[in-house]
């Protein structure tokens, strides 16, 4: 869901931040960085960006449907209505 590069990114600059005695620990602090914010990531309620844009474009039919729908109803209801 999200760019790997991104994650890479943010933890760099996490690593970059941290005082010199914990960048001496290594890689397990690294690799645990990048554990914490992949999870926390994961439990916000977000979507990817694709995943954003086809879901706008199919709002947007929908909605394009649902004007040509009221349209036709008032179409419909004005014949009846002179009927």
């Amino acid at each position: 869901m999200f760019d790997p590069k991104k994650l890479e990114q943010v933890a760099k600059q996490i690593h970059d931040s941290m005082p010199q005695p914990v960048k001496d620990l290594g890689a397990d602090v690294d690799q645990k960085v990048r554990q914490v914010i992949q999870g926390q990531l994961n439990k916000l309620d977000v979507v990817s960006r694709e995943e954003f844009d086809v879901q706008t474009q199919v709002l947007l039919r929908t909605r394009q449907k649902l004007t040509e729908m009221e349209k036709k109803l008032e179409e419909l209801e004005n014949r009846l209505s002179e009927k």
